[in-house]
């Protein structure tokens, strides 16, 4: 029984060993391709290229380090159109992950949220509710003053009964554009900067 039990044990390990291997690739081209059609949604243009992509790493409030992915892209004439930010903050369910494009000014061009555990019908409204048109609208906005919700003073209308999810989209889109603008364009090249001044 025990030499059955193990070798079923064993067959089943390997079967999904397999599997496991086998959609490896078919799932990262789909994450790819995911990531490429979010940055053309964000930056609100569909014949783009993305230039450079930059790591930044800041410390919040906390001391915590956060890590930002920056893609800088430019159009079909290579004219510099700004950039996409992947920013991660906490929400009330879990880790809130956006990406959020920025004209070369700063001002907010789109976002698309890419993961969250929002709780469904509330917090969950954050990829719309901030939308262009919406009652949070933050579209054309530049953080350059940092976005709030009106419940602080603020002048960004937070989701209905969800104003954590709120205060953490917005922090995602403040840190995001913290992060952009670390990122400066030299000329043809981009160079990665940390908090402090140093490369």
């Amino acid at each position: 029984m025990v030499l059955v039990l193990t070798g079923v044990a064993v067959i089943t390990g390997c079967i999904l060993a397999y599997v496991n291997h086998a959609t490896e690739g078919p799932i990262a081209l789909q994450k790819e391709k995911a990531l490429a059609d979010g940055i053309k949604a964000v930056m609100c243009v569909e014949n783009l290229t993305v230039s450079k992509t930059d790591t930044v790493r800041q410390n919040d409030a906390k001391g915590k380090e956060l890590t930002y992915i920056i893609y800088q892209t430019k159009d079909a004439q290579k004219k510099d159109l700004g950039a996409a930010v992947e920013s991660t903050t906490s929400g009330f369910g879990g880790d809130l992950k956006i990406l959020v494009g920025f004209d070369a000014e700063g001002n907010i061009l789109g976002y698309t949220l890419l993961e969250h555990a929002e709780t469904p019908g509330l917090g969950a409204k954050a990829d719309k509710w901030f939308q262009k048109g919406e009652k949070g609208d933050i579209i054309g906005k530049n953080p350059k003053e940092e976005l709030v919700v009106s419940k602080d003073g603020g002048q960004v209308d937070a989701i209905t009964a969800s104003t954590i999810t709120s205060r953490a989209f917005l922090l995602a889109v403040n840190n995001a554009y913290k992060a952009f603008k670390a990122t400066p364009i030299d000329g043809e090249t981009t160079a990665t900067k940390k908090e402090g001044g140093k490369e």
